[in-house]
């Protein structure tokens, strides 16, 4: 049995941290398939992230992982223990839910005390310890304030708390910034990016956000239709997606579809109706006539620049001015409309109906193959 446990003292807390491991699991409600036979290890200590479309499964199997759902198929493990049959508040895991499930009746101390009283601790290690959770969170002052009085927030911090108190190997988070304005997601976004590197605990992050995905994880799974997609690093999910859907949720992108016409020294061409593309990133096996789509970045495209490779003349259509950055929609033989950004647009430039030149690095053109639903 493999044992790959993780420790961490912060301010007279103590945290293990384990792996967590989907062995082929499955969870069906009726004849629908939530999650549908999935594996996966997620090593101690990571911030892994569950990134998908609302329905994908990512919160049934973060209710599977907390046991809240017992899988109908597979083995899920702890650090090599199999949990299936541990009751969750036997399962050592910290929850904060979408909506807080904060006591309104009570204050922020005796919402944090809650869990160790379960665990019938004396009353002067469970002060220490809410005094310590509070202080990493940043809401110690806020100690005997009821708790419906807080902002959106401050809840979410004392959810926070409430889950970090007891300790966890495994700590759950199913959409918790959801509720939130822009500004204070960014704000919390890097407190509990600040928290796990103080913590070290292994971190389930449920979220349709990208941002927070990208901004955040140290690997994520993209899911769709209860299957993981892909699973990286979001610099090699963003970068290299494997397959459109991939490409499309993870970020912007443009679309070109084509076939393959010739696979030469890692190099590919494809013939589109915007003319020949050429892409040097190819981590598919290709064969000659192969229908594919071309996933192309907006910041890769580029405005009459010199290139040898991939040009074409395109009519600028719409421009957006963001403010720090500029984005122009562009029209390709009639047929593609496609987007580049400018970032740090200082003047006006370019007018709406100018003809320009459009050129796209061969890296930058990622050929993915197309899913046949016949």
């Amino acid at each position: 049995m493999r044992k790959s446990y993780n420790f961490t003292l912060i301010e007279g807390a103590f945290f293990m941290s384990v792996a967590v491991e989907l062995d082929h699991i499955t969870k069906a409600f009726d004849k629908t398939f939530a999650v549908n036979d999935v594996s996966l290890t997620i090593e101690p200590g990571e911030l892994f992230f569950l990134l998908g479309p609302s329905g994908c499964g990512k919160s049934t199997l973060l209710r599977v992982i907390a046991g809240f759902y017992r899988p109908d198929t597979g083995v899920l493990r702890f650090d090599g223990t199999e949990m299936n049959n541990v009751p969750p508040h036997q399962r050592n895991t910290g929850m904060v839910f979408q909506n807080y499930a904060l006591w309104p009746h009570m204050t922020v101390e005796q919402n944090v005390d809650y869990g160790l009283k379960l665990r019938k601790l004396e009353k002067q290690d469970r002060q220490k310890k809410i005094d310590s959770v509070l202080d990493l969170v940043q809401m110690r002052e806020y100690h005997d304030r009821p708790v419906n009085t807080l902002s959106g927030g401050q809840q979410q911090r004392i959810a926070l708390a409430r889950a970090l108190v007891i300790e966890p190997s495994v700590l759950l988070l199913d959409e918790p910034l959801s509720n939130l304005d822009a500004a204070l997601r960014q704000n919390l976004r890097n407190e509990i990016r600040e928290i796990h590197s103080r913590t070290q605990i292994t971190t389930i992050y449920v979220t349709h956000d990208q941002v927070e995905a990208i901004s955040m994880a140290t690997r994520m799974a993209i899911m769709k239709d209860g299957v993981f997609i892909q699973t990286g690093s979001p610099r090699e999910i963003y970068q290299f997606p494997t397959d459109p859907f991939v490409a499309s949720f993870v970020g912007e992108t443009n679309f070109i579809s084509g076939n393959i016409q010739e696979i030469s020294n890692g190099m590919v061409t494809i013939e589109t109706p915007v003319g020949l593309l050429h892409s040097e990133c190819v981590y598919h096996n290709f064969t000659p006539g192969q229908e594919v789509t071309c996933s192309i970045r907006p910041e890769t495209v580029q405005l009459n620049q010199d290139s040898s490779l991939n040009q074409f003349d395109a009519t600028l259509s719409h421009i957006t001015y963001l403010g720090r950055v500029e984005e122009y929609e562009l029209m390709i033989a009639d047929q593609y409309s496609i987007k580049t950004v400018l970032y740090n647009p200082k003047t006006e430039l370019r007018n709406e109906g100018d003809t320009v030149n459009v050129s796209i690095p061969p890296q930058s053109i990622i050929p993915l193959p197309i899913e046949n639903t016949n």
